[in-house]
């Protein structure tokens, strides 16, 4: 059951070199996996966006998408259905190129970073040696896609909308990267299947002070990275209509929307991939495994969105350059004292340090202090 998928490959594979040459079975291959992301892919984003409509409605009270097939299940088809029968229309001064390529840019590396994604024990597309980097650098072309449709629109809300995304991006990209820091200092490598194999037998480095702070670390800029909420400046609907996708409709459209979901999962598999043990775990299948924490992450972004109104702009950049910035460098420091120290110092030295450090950051960051609201029934 956990090589399921890589058997039926396999079997393909030895079918195909009865009629083909051997020369050819690389690119078979190559062209299976290729396939099977790019089915996957859209799937995964409509019913992402079952999946929140669902958990955001049952958050307040309501009952969500119920008449598109049972517990409305058909509803994300009826949507793409929807979406490929509206009418294209691009605002007469627009750039009509960049227009067109900036929802095209924003999906092609969204899927692109599912290449280097270990589904499953032996279920990575392509097992780079540097797949890390792939990834994170990947990840961040997204930021073109949104600047250009923003520029491109010649429109001022959508202008707005994209240099938001600029800043937004920019700040959480470094302390995403140095979070990731730590978990390359200590399994010393850049492939993310040497890496899910560095915390086999549960040894998950979120288990450890750097790790557990590196994980929240890397999850919080991630949500920022993908445009999620709080951080869902650059289409923030009520003040700039929709941001910078305001002049895209139909098709356009929906591969904005596509790039984001899809970059909110991926983004949720490579936290669970360099933390929380990927695809390792008793019993189950490692590709149940894989899509159990990912899932899991996802649920929380959506319980993000569910719960947590939307940032200021000085609340945005504040949290980044004064609290996550100085606080992964620290995890830095901290995880380079615990591969020389002793467990016994390590531990306490570890925790301390990293709490102390972000207790003061956060008051640093956010020196507001709330006060606690009062509630007066009416008579």
């Amino acid at each position: 059951m956990d090589q399921l998928f890589v058997s039926l490959k396999q079997q393909f594979l030895d079918l195909s070199s009865r009629f083909l040459p051997e020369s050819l079975l690389p690119w078979i291959s190559m062209l299976i996996s290729i396939a099977v992301i790019a089915t996957i892919a859209p799937i995964i984003m409509m019913y992402f966006t079952w999946l929140e409509r669902k958990v955001i409605a049952r958050m307040q009270n309501r009952f969500g998408p119920n008449r598109a097939g049972k517990f409305g299940l058909l509803q994300p088809i009826a949507d793409g259905i929807k979406m490929l029968t509206k009418e294209d229309i691009v605002p007469a001064g627009a750039d009509r190129l960049a227009h067109f390529l900036a929802p095209v840019l924003a999906v092609i590396p969204a899927l692109l970073v599912f290449a280097v994604l270990p589904f499953g024990r032996n279920m990575t597309a392509i097992d780079l040696n540097i797949g890390l980097l792939f990834f994170l650098a990947m990840s961040s072309i997204g930021t073109f896609a949104v600047f250009a449709g923003g520029w491109a629109s010649r429109s001022k809300f959508s202008l707005l909308g994209a240099m938001r995304s600029v800043a937004q991006i920019i700040s959480y990209e470094v302390p995403m990267v140095l979070a990731v820091v730590v978990v390359i200092m200590m399994t010393g490598t850049l492939s993310t299947n040497a890496i899910v194999e560095a915390q086999e037998s549960l040894r998950w480095f979120v288990f450890t002070p750097w790790g557990f702070v590196g994980f929240l670390l890397f999850f919080i800029a991630g949500v920022a990275e993908v445009n999620r909420t709080p951080f869902d400046l650059p289409e923030g609907e009520s003040e700039i209509v929709a941001g910078f996708h305001t002049e895209y409709s139909g098709m356009k459209f929906a591969l904005f929307y596509m790039g984001e979901f899809l970059g909110a999962f991926a983004m949720a598999g490579l936290a669970a991939t360099l933390f929380l043990g990927g695809w390792q775990g008793p019993l189950l299948p490692s590709w149940l495994w894989f899509l159990l924490k990912t899932y899991a992450l996802v649920f929380v972004m959506i319980w993000f969105r569910g719960t947590f109104p939307r940032l200021r702009i000085d609340q945005l950049m504040n949290f980044a350059w004064k609290c996550l910035l100085p606080l992964s460098m620290i995890n830095v420091g901290v995880a380079g004292l615990w591969l020389y120290l002793p467990a016994i110092i390590r531990w306490p030295l570890a925790i301390v340090i990293l709490w102390t450090s972000a207790v003061w950051l956060t008051r640093l960051a956010l020196p507001v202090q709330w006060e606690r609201r009062t509630y007066q029934l009416a008579e």
